[in-house]
């Protein structure tokens, strides 16, 4: 309309300067001005009578009465601007949608619909009777979803006022403006972020009924694990490196499991069976796909696909056994003034693990439900370490507790046989150096049994490294059966934190030490001393090939698990590592000098077990002018062996003492109480 009314201007100016010229030769002022009024008459006006008579203008011009007041170069032009506009315009349609209209109908389509898990319920963990060692209980969370809370018609600011009122924190106000700095291209825009977990129930209540009011803000109920004994029983701080414990996983976590389901603000097990488990515990997550309005909140459920809760675990440790163990184990050390140590019991029959106690142990709870920046420094820089699980991660010389190997490579390789004796004269002296027996003026004439039964250096140091014209086995047969007997690897256990242990080897020397390899250390090794690194665990398994006649069990605490999917109890087989790798002569040979330490030798102690049991005594030195660790390993009953038990007391001074006080304490427990009660 403006541009018509322009051009009907510039026409009127356009006539007007036409008919100058009679107005300044002395024309009528008003002539070309009523012409002009006539002429622009006759084109606009339609059907309009003129007396072509009278009219001398009409009747010499030449032109159409009815027709446009603007030349056709103006219309040219403007329907061509029209064109281009409408041009634009079509273009510009089709590109959103037809070329990015699969972009914006999912963007509308994330707008309308929302895609909400269903976490499935952890599996519960229970010991070999089924009693539960865990279980879920409710907690409140606070979620920011990013697209509601900055794309809602309220205001952002009272949004966030709002949350700084009800958790007035500035680590939550830091984490807030972290999760509003998301960008829309970015995955997380799109999901709730945890903003705040561990809300107590009363202020959850309050901001679940206030959060109506401010969209992008969700209050949601989930699940955390609580770790406790079964009601009654002595309570154990040790099952929790056992279990481990469950926490929210972090940015590293997330970037390699989100493919496999896992979410932004999930939970994982991040130690223990928790952790080697997870998958099986998780269970996998449902769906419900959501219709929306323009706040977020949820008008009807489109679709949902529903959630399989986590498979349930049976351990192969029994709370009671775990508790009374634990119990000796730390009564008999706060009687010495010791606070770290370690105590095994197995079934030598099939590798699982009875119970296994490190002290001193840490509340799992403290991490599962949340635990502060104090007492998690604390908990660090404890000089005691409660955090480290001695049984699979502590690596310390084996002591004495090594003889039984050495003895049984000797005997196999035809080195010595069971009457083949040594006299100790209380140590073996080479060249400037002297290697001492423990006893003053040695132990007599010794052959293999008394030789374990009561210890004896001497006899060790000649078959491990020879002495004067008799040759020992030397450190790479040592070696060779050390590693048959399950030393110098990973057991495999279902625990991550195992480690391999030691074996030192000539090579080693050499490049680390720069030194060569003398003879003292195959002695230090044939009784366990010098380099040589085992696990509390390894020397548990290796007991376990003596007590069972030639079989190394691949250690677990798994006993069986129930499968929801298919709704069925599934038991954990035993498998064997390796077996009949050292003969039944060599073992038997060996087990009664294990025997002769019970009845006359070292492990006397055990002598007032109901049973008849096997064991071997260790003193570990490990520093020049530390204290020995203490070692002790058994087996009981000698024939048919159903545990056995292995302790190890750091600084506890020598193995016949509090070790074997708490394997004592324990089996008679177990012996005349446990077993009596089953």
């Amino acid at each position: 309309m403006f541009l018509l009314e322009y051009l009907f201007k510039r026409r009127i100016k356009r006539a007007a300067d036409n008919d100058k010229a009679s107005f300044f030769v002395g024309g009528d002022f008003d002539a070309p001005y009523q012409r002009l009024r006539d002429r622009e008459r006759g084109h606009w006006v339609e059907g309009a009578y003129i007396d072509f008579s009278e009219h001398e203008l009409a009747r010499t011009d030449n032109k159409s009465y009815l027709g446009l007041c603007v030349s056709k170069r103006s219309l040219l032009f403007f329907l061509l601007g029209i064109y281009l506009c409408l041009g634009g315009l079509f273009f510009y349609a089709a590109r959103l949608q037809i070329m990015e209209g699969v972009a914006y109908f999912n963007l509308a389509e994330k707008n309308r619909l929302h895609v909400t898990y269903l976490p499935a319920p952890r599996g519960i963990i229970y010991d070999v009777n089924s009693r539960p060692l865990v279980k879920n209980i409710p907690d409140f969370d606070v979620y920011i979803t990013p697209v509601d809370f900055l794309g809602s018609t309220s205001s952002v600011e009272s949004k966030v006022a709002w949350i700084k009122r009800q958790l007035p924190s500035e680590e939550i106000s830091a984490r807030l403006e972290k999760i509003l700095a998301i960008k829309q291209s970015e995955k997380g825009y799109y999901e709730a972020a945890l903003l705040v977990d561990g809300l107590d129930y009363a202020r959850s209540l309050k901001m679940k009924i206030e959060s109506t009011n401010y969209p992008g803000v969700t209050i949601e109920t989930s699940a955390k694990r609580d770790y406790f004994t079964p009601a009654g029983k002595h309570k154990s701080t040790s099952l929790a490196h056992v279990l481990g414990y469950t926490g929210k996983i972090d940015a590293a976590e997330y970037g390699q499991l989100r493919g496999d389901g896992y979410l932004l603000n999930d939970s994982l097990g991040k130690i223990g069976i928790e952790n080697v488990y997870e998958k099986a515990l998780r269970g996998q997550f449902g769906r419900e796909q959501l219709e929306v309005d323009a706040a977020g909140k949820a008008i009807k459920i489109i679709a949902r696909e529903e959630m399989l809760r986590g498979n349930s675990i049976f351990l192969s440790i029994d709370a009671d056994i775990q508790a009374a163990l634990e119990r000796s184990l730390q009564n008999n050390m706060t009687v010495a003034g010791k606070k770290r140590g370690v105590a095994i019991a197995l079934n030598p029959q099939n590798g699982q693990i009875l119970a296994m106690v490190s002290l001193p142990g840490f509340d799992n709870n403290l991490f599962s439900q949340g635990i502060d920046e104090k007492k998690l420094a604390a908990l660090f820089t404890d000089d005691d370490k409660p955090l480290f699980n001695r049984a699979v991660s502590g690596e310390y010389p084996s002591g004495s507790t090594f003889k039984p190997v050495v003895a049984a490579a000797a005997l196999e390789e035809g080195i010595i046989n069971e009457n083949k004796s040594f006299v100790s004269v209380g140590g073996i002296r080479i060249g400037e150096w002297f290697f001492p027996d423990w006893k003053a003026g040695g132990h007599g004439v010794t052959d293999v049994r008394k030789a374990l039964a009561d210890s004896v250096n001497t006899f060790f140091y000649i078959i491990g490294g020879g002495y004067g014209e008799f040759d020992g086995l030397g450190v790479e047969k040592i070696k060779k059966y050390a590693e048959l007997f399950g030393l110098n690897a990973l057991l495999g256990i279902d625990l991550s934190s195992e480690k391999p242990g030691f074996l030192p080897t000539k090579e080693w020397k050499e490049v680390t030490k720069q030194e060569r390899w003398y003879v003292g250390d195959t002695y230090h090794l044939a009784i366990g001393q010098g380099d040589l690194r085992v696990t509390p665990l390894q020397v548990a398994s290796y007991t376990s090939v003596f007590a069972n006649g030639g079989t190394l069990y691949r250690p677990t605490l798994l006993s069986r698990y129930l499968d929801q999917q298919n709704k069925q109890e599934v038991l954990n087989k035993a498998e064997i590592i390796r077996s009949n790798f050292i003969s039944e002569k060599s073992l038997n040979i060996v087990r009664q000098g294990l025997l002769q330490a019970v009845t006359i030798g070292s492990a006397k102690i055990l002598n007032s077990l109901p049973v008849t049991a096997a064991a071997k005594t260790g003193t570990a030195q490990w520093g020049e002018g530390k204290i020995p660790h203490a070692w002790f390993t058994c087996f009981a009953p000698y024939n048919n062996a159903e545990i056995v038990v292995t302790v190890l007391v750091e600084e506890g001074i020598e193995g016949s003492g509090i070790t074997a006080r708490v394997a004592n304490e324990f089996l008679n427990w177990y012996f005349r109480q446990y077993k009596v009660s089953r």
